[in-house]
């Protein structure tokens, strides 16, 4: 879709939708996106959440098609972008690398360590950054996560029961192969909370393209287990998968609800 056209389907807020979550919102209308990084994960759909326009994209695709070092970030941001997105959500299935995070709980995190090697992780490419776009710049991103989204996805969780953590390292792996039991206890002794496969490059695409983001990092597992913790076996595909399935009427409350808290002016020019 031509930028023209995507003009005469605009939204407010875009949501990432993660592993297990591949749609969001009924009589949506899907809207294929051109983009100079090649297509997306696949076409976003745009509906309302009350008085406003959203946009969500699965970033692994329908049915869980890409894996986290495939997936076409570059794309999927510069789309939400073009589509006029001005608010990001990104719910994502993690890891728990501390005891008091358990399974079935969400982390809105506030800070990221990047473990990633190999991705597209940048707009600003020098000669080759196409679409108008700076060449070089050094984007700020001490903080991550916006701090009226965070807020937003807090006070959402709170209302709809989900114990919720506010605030949390988020350390992202390049996958798809989980953690040795080494890598998860050094994350561990680091203090960080939880672990993850895509948030970077994700999170600093949407800090380039200028749009507020926040990630809700529902808590699959314990990574490899715990050390000292009895009857606790490392993580696998089909244990996230059984979590996510079980929780994502959930994830939907919460996104609803959150979309609904979002201050009136992060959408004013």
């Amino acid at each position: 879709m031509s930028g023209a056209a995507a003009e005469a389907h605009r939204a407010d807020v875009g949501v990432y939708g993660g592993s297990g979550l591949y749609t969001l919102l009924e009589d949506a209308v899907e809207v294929p996106v051109d983009t100079p990084f090649g297509p997306t994960s696949a076409p976003p759909t745009i509906g309302s959440v009350g008085s406003r326009r959203v946009a969500f994209l699965p970033r692994h695709g329908h049915d869980h098609t890409l894996p986290p070092h495939r997936v076409p970030y570059r794309a999927n941001a510069w789309a939400l972008w073009q589509l006029g997105v001005r608010a990001l959500f990104a719910p994502c299935a993690s890891g728990s690398l501390q005891p008091e995070i358990r399974r079935g709980d969400f982390v809105v995190v506030d800070q990221i360590v990047d473990r990633t090697y190999g991705r597209d992780a940048t707009f600003h490419d020098g000669p080759a950054t196409p679409g108008g776009l700076a060449p070089v710049d050094h984007v700020t991103f001490a903080a991550p996560y916006d701090a009226r989204l965070r807020a937003a996805a807090v006070e959402a969780c709170r209302a709809e029961g989900v114990a919720v953590h506010d605030g949390g390292t988020v350390v992202v792996i390049n996958g798809p192969r989980f953690s040795t039991r080494a890598e998860s206890r050094w994350y561990a002794a680091q203090g960080w909370q939880v672990v993850n496969m895509t948030q970077m490059p994700e999170a600093v695409l949407a800090a380039e393209a200028h749009i507020p983001y926040a990630a809700i990092a529902l808590i699959t597992d314990y990574d490899v287990g715990l050390d000292g913790v009895a009857g606790i076996e490392p993580v696998t595909m089909d244990e996230v998968f059984a979590m996510l399935e079980r929780n994502a009427e959930v994830v939907r409350k919460v996104l609803f609800r959150a979309i609904g808290l979002l201050p009136d002016d992060l959408f004013t020019p």
